[in-house]
């Protein structure tokens, strides 16, 4: 399988992982979805 969008998808998993690595684990997916969205603006 070849990923479409190497560069993007690299850019979002980055993202994913360090508001992971910021509030850790625990918390519902709503409040990482929050994170994420303004980590990503």
């Amino acid at each position: 399988m070849e990923i479409l969008y190497k560069d993007e998808s690299y850019k979002i998993m980055g993202a994913c992982f360090e508001v992971f690595k910021e509030m850790g684990c625990g918390f519902l997916s709503a409040v990482y979805q929050e994170c994420l969205e303004s980590a990503i603006r």
